[in-house]
C-alpha cells in the first residue's frame, strides 16, 4: 500500500530517500529550511558565476550517486570531469595512475613516481599488500597515522597525508584507520574506473538538487523550501510532522537536528546524535584572467603558514576559466585565525607554489566556511542506527556505517532509510 511518507531535509539524503520512495509509489513531501535544496553540497552565486559552498569531488566508485543523477535526468558524463586518480604536488611530482583497473595502475604508478627512491616503492607496495592480504580491515582503534607510522616519511607526506585528508577530512593523526582501508578497498578494487576522480563542471547545483526537485515534482511529490521542521510527535502507529499525519519519516537533516527533533520520542538515539564532533572545510575561490595551471587538480604541501592542501583549475574541466578553488580541510585552526587571515595566507602559498603559472596575482572573490563540513572521521567513533523507531528512520552520512562523510555515504544512507521508514 502506498504510504504518507514525510522526509525532513533537503540535501544529498533526503533527495536520494525522497527519490526512492516515490520510485515506490509513496505519497512524498520534502522538507527543507533554507530556499535551497542542496544542504551542505549546494550552489551558490558570485557576480553571475555558479559556484559552490565547498569545492567537492566525487570518484568512480560513488556508483549510488551517479545513478541517482541519471534517474533525475541529470548526466553524469556532461557534468562531470572524469579523470585518473592523480596526487601531483607543483613541481610535477607525485603519484599519476593511468586508465584502467586501479590495481595495476597504481602498481605502475608507484613505479613510475619521481622523488621516490627503491626504498619508498617497496615499503608502499609491501604495506598495500599487507592491507589487502588482511581484507583492508585492522585495530579498531588505530589512526591512520598508527598505520602508516612504519612508512618512510616521504611516503606518509606525499601520498598518505592528502588522500587521508581528502577523504575522511581528518588528519592521519586522528582518523580512523578501519575507515580510511575501507575507502582504499573500495577504490582499487571496485573495478575500471573506480579510483577515477570526478570533477564538477557545474554548480552542484545542477549535478543533483535542481533536476531532483523538477524530477520529485513531476512524479507528484510535494517539495517544501523554507519550511523548517518543529516537532515530531507518534500518534498511534504513525506520526505527526508539525501535526500533518505520516505513515513514515525520513530525518534527513543534519544530526544536531536530528536529535532536537526525537529527543522526547526516542531520548538515546538523540544523545548519540548530539554528541557528533565536527571539522570544518574552507573555500578560497580566486581569479587569475587567462591563467590555465598545468593539471586540473594540484595537490600541496600544507604548513604553518599554508593552508591548503589542494586547488582546483575550474577552466580545465570546462568550468568558468580563470576561476580557482583552494581547499583546506580539516580547517578548525585557520578558522580561529579568520577568513580573511586564511584567504591572504592561501593567496601567498599558491603564488609561492605556483608563481610561474600565473598569468596576473590572483585575486581572492570569496571565502567559504562550511563548519560543520563532515564529522570527525576518529577511531571508535559511535554512530547512530538508522532505525530510530518503527516508521521513523534516520539518513545521512553520520549514520552507521562504513564510509566517512561523503556525498555517496548519505546518498546510500538516504535509499536505505526510504526503504526501512516504508517496510511492512
Amino acid at each position: 500500500m502506498p504510504h504518507d511518507v514525510a522526509v525532513v531535509g533537503g540535501g544529498w539524503a533526503g533527495i536520494a530517500a525522497a527519490v526512492r520512495a516515490v520510485d515506490a509509489g509513496h505519497r512524498v513531501t520534502l522538507y527543507e529550511m533554507a530556499s535551497v535544496l542542496g544542504g551542505r553540497a549546494r550552489g551558490v552565486e558570485l557576480d553571475g558565476v555558479e559556484l559552490d559552498n565547498g569545492q567537492h569531488i566525487l570518484i568512480g566508485a560513488c556508483r549510488d550517486t551517479l545513478a541517482l543523477m541519471r534517474q533525475v535526468g541529470a548526466d553524469p558524463a556532461a557534468l562531470l570531469h572524469r579523470m585518473p586518480l592523480s596526487l601531483t604536488f607543483p613541481d610535477g611530482s607525485g603519484l599519476q595512475l593511468r586508465p584502467g583497473r586501479p590495481v595495476p595502475a597504481l602498481l605502475g604508478a608507484v613505479w613510475r613516481r619521481r622523488g621516490w627512491g627503491l626504498r619508498e616503492r617497496v615499503a608502499l607496495l609491501r604495506a598495500a599488500g599487507g592491507w589487502a592480504a588482511r581484507g583492508f580491515g585492522c585495530d579498531p582503534s588505530w589512526t591512520v597515522g598508527r598505520l602508516c607510522a612504519a612508512l618512510p616519511a616521504a611516503l606518509r607526506r606525499d601520498l598518505i597525508d592528502p588522500l587521508c585528508i581528502a577523504a575522511l577530512n581528518t588528519p592521519a593523526d586522528r582518523a580512523s584507520a578501519s575507515v580510511f582501508l575501507r575507502v582504499l578497498r573500495d577504490a582499487l578494487f571496485g573495478g575500471a574506473g573506480a579510483a577515477d576522480l570526478l570533477l564538477p563542471r557545474a554548480s552542484l547545483a545542477r549535478l543533483l538538487p535542481t533536476p531532483a526537485q523538477r524530477w520529485l515534482a513531476d512524479h507528484g511529490a510535494r517539495v517544501c523550501t523554507r519550511h523548517r521542521v518543529h516537532a515530531i510527535e507518534p500518534d498511534g502507529a504513525r506520526w505527526r510532522v508539525d501535526g500533518m499525519p505520516a505513515d513514515a519519516v525520513v530525518l534527513a537533516c543534519t544530526a544536531h537536528e536530528a536529535a532536537r527533533l526525537v529527543r522526547t520520542a526516542a531520548p538515546a538515539w538523540a544523545e548519540v546524535a548530539a554528541a557528533f564532533e565536527h571539522e570544518p572545510i574552507v573555500t578560497v575561490y580566486l581569479r587569475s584572467r587567462g591563467t590555465r595551471l598545468p593539471r586540473p587538480m594540484t595537490a600541496l604541501h600544507d604548513g604553518a603558514d599554508a593552508p591548503a592542501q589542494f586547488v582546483f583549475d575550474h577552466g580545465a574541466i570546462g568550468a568558468t576559466a580563470g576561476t580557482f578553488a583552494a581547499v583546506v580541510s580539516g580547517a578548525a585552526a585557520w578558522i580561529e585565525r579568520g577568513l580573511d587571515a586564511t584567504a591572504r595566507a592561501v593567496q601567498a602559498q599558491l603564488v609561492a607554489a605556483l608563481g610561474p603559472h600565473w598569468r596576473e596575482p590572483p585575486v581572492v572573490l570569496r571565502t567559504l566556511a562550511e563548519r560543520r563540513a563532515t564529522f570527525a572521521c576518529q577511531p571508535g567513533l559511535r554512530r547512530p542506527p538508522a532505525c530510530i523507531a518503527t516508521g521513523l528512520w534516520a539518513a545521512g552520512d553520520y549514520v552507521e556505517g562504513p564510509y566517512p562523510s561523503t556525498l555517496e555515504g548519505a546518498v546510500r544512507s538516504g535509499g536505505r532509510a526510504a526503504e526501512g521508514a516504508t517496510a511492512p
